[in-house]
């Protein structure tokens, strides 16, 4: 495996700490800054507010950048809208930097997969794809508790410096080990073939209605795991009574779990892919209800941060999956589209849940906002089966000639 591979792995560990670090931040952003709770729960909305526009406009406007010059860009972008964050004393300008920090983690993503794909031969393409994905999962285990633990003994502001400090190596190995001779989106598949498909076919692609609904399924999924994980922290300070310094043990637990969910994933769902997904979707419902309704058992939340963990990863890799083999005409814009649907569920899940708590119904009541928004993600995906078996059938034989 190319050492690139694992430096774009390094890159994605950073955005990916980024991403979910909050989750262990919010009460010390929300009593500096002097704002809500559910106002510093919004952060990790923004976030994937950035992502949802940046996946597909970045992967577009990445689409004739040489890789290096481009990955460059996005993660100096990165760095600087961290830095940026570091020192402000303004909450408003904190959130601007979060939006513009996740256009840039989504210019790099967009980059990333392919040149980590066109660097391998075609036999290692899932290795090279689980290192640079992989990179998150890593980010929820290490990651995520070790900013848990700065911001609670030198302040959230720290969390934000230890992303930027661990973005700056990626940023020397790409420059010497990241070949610049191709488009950022020209793998060597396409660099070979007749031509890249143009925009157009690719949207085309992604218009189909079992593609659609897959989106928005993969959408209500991701609502529903950033629903519940954006307020983990007080839900275990404040309802389960565990104290400060066991939020990071469970944000590392989640991580573990969905390292395993993922690891198990890329094993298993391939084989019986939509009977995996349905079997998670199922499992998440009655997951997220069993940790509202035992919030108050510090054994229950620790048991379901990782089940849910896993879950919750190992079904949303499964799911992108799918919207690969849904949609084979769009290879540039299927992930990009993906991403997008996810973090839409990531922009909704925090803002839903903050809207529960801003109401008066307590720091549980995300977690039931999760539980709903699994059950009309089971609704969907019954109505995708019920009106696209078609449709799949179509899809399946112009893949299969």
């Amino acid at each position: 495996m190319p050492f690139a591979v694992y430096v774009l792995g390094l890159a994605v560990f950073a955005q990916g700490t980024s991403e979910f670090m909050l989750s262990g931040l919010v009460s010390g952003i929300a009593e500096d800054l002097q704002v809500s709770i559910p106002a510093a729960g919004l952060l990790t909305s923004a976030f994937a507010v950035g992502m949802v526009i940046g996946a597909p406009l970045m992967a577009l406007f990445s689409r004739k950048w040489p890789r290096r010059r481009a990955l460059l860009i996005f993660l100096t972008a990165f760095v600087a809208a961290h830095v940026v964050g570091a020192v402000t004393p303004g909450y408003g300008v904190l959130l601007a930097t979060r939006i513009v920090g996740a256009l840039a983690n989504a210019g790099f993503w967009a980059v990333a997969l392919v040149a980590a794909l066109a660097m391998v031969e075609p036999a290692a393409r899932a290795r090279a794809t689980s290192v640079v994905v992989g990179g998150v999962t890593v980010a929820c285990v290490v990651g995520v508790p070790a900013g848990a633990l700065l911001g609670e003994h030198l302040g959230w502001r720290a969390a934000f410096w230890a992303v930027a400090l661990v973005s700056l190596p990626a940023l020397v190995a790409i420059v010497t080990s990241v070949p610049d001779n191709r488009p950022a989106t020209t793998t060597r598949s396409s660099a070979a073939s007749t031509g890249t498909p143009t925009v157009r076919a690719e949207l085309r692609a992604l218009t189909g209605r079992r593609v659609l609904l897959t989106l928005l399924t993969m959408a209500l999924v991701q609502g529903a795991t950033f629903g519940a994980f954006s307020y983990l922290e007080p839900l275990a300070t404040h309802v389960t009574g565990l104290g400060d310094g066991w939020v990071p043990a469970l944000l590392a637990l989640f991580g573990v779990g969905s390292f395993v969910g993922v690891t198990v994933s890329g094993r298993v769902a391939d084989a019986r892919r939509s009977t995996f997904v349905l079997a998670g979707m199922v499992s998440l419902a009655l997951g997220w209800s069993a940790l509202a309704l035992g919030a108050v058992s510090p054994l229950a939340v620790v048991a379901l941060v990782l089940v849910q963990g896993m879950l919750a990863f190992g079904t949303g890799s499964a799911m992108i999956s799918q919207v690969f083999q849904l949609a084979p005409g769009a290879p540039t814009l299927a992930g990009a589209f993906a991403t997008a649907a996810f973090n839409v569920g990531a922009a909704a899940g925090p803002w839903l849940g903050g809207l529960t708590i801003d109401a008066g119904l307590g720091f549980r009541s995300p977690v039931w906002v999760s539980a709903v928004l699994m059950v009309l993600a089971l609704i969907t995906a019954g109505v995708t089966r019920l009106v696209c078996s078609p449709e799949l059938t179509t899809a399946s034989v112009a893949v299969k000639s």
